[in-house]
């Protein structure tokens, strides 16, 4: 299952992929979801969080500030 909005933190860059209807939407595919979702290990990146409907993965003072609100 993939969340509606899924927001990758990647060094100094925060991608954001949103879902609908099981598909991504916009410019960046399933193949650079994987790249973000993934460490270099093969496993899931952390921090990873989820929060209601969206899932928060890797980490990004700013995205955790704004969260937090």
């Amino acid at each position: 299952m993939l969340y509606p909005k899924v927001v990758v933190a990647r060094g100094k860059k925060v991608l954001e992929f949103k879902v609908r209807d099981g598909k991504l939407t916009g410019d960046l595919g399933l193949e650079d979801l994987r790249k973000a979702l993934l460490g270099p290990s093969g496993n899931l990146r952390a921090p990873t969080l989820r929060v209601g409907k969206t899932l928060y993965v890797g980490f990004d003072e700013g995205m955790y500030e704004a969260l937090l609100g």
